[in-house]
């Protein structure tokens, strides 16, 4: 396998894999899972776990996998010579 395909496969991987876990969160606890999750609340707040992720929970998560996404990417363009510093 030549560079670049590696390279580009392992690109595909991780957004394969970061934007899986944004789906479970966003839609699976946000909605699918939300009357499960509403049986716990916060510590501290009171508010309803599904309720919580339906609000606020996916859109810090999807900001946590966009830094992932940043290292992961700054690691693979170091590791393959194509790195911008």
């Amino acid at each position: 396998m030549s560079d670049s395909n590696a390279y580009w496969s392992r690109n595909l991987r991780y957004l394969g894999i970061l934007l899986s876990i944004w789906f479970v969160v966003s839609y699976g606890f946000g909605i699918v899972f939300v009357d499960a999750l509403n049986t716990i609340r916060i510590p501290g707040t009171g508010f309803k776990l599904g309720f919580w992720f339906a609000q606020q929970g996916s859109i810090y998560v999807f900001v946590v996998l966009i830094f992932v996404y940043a290292r992961l990417m700054n690691r693979l363009d170091r590791k393959f010579g194509v790195a911008e510093e």
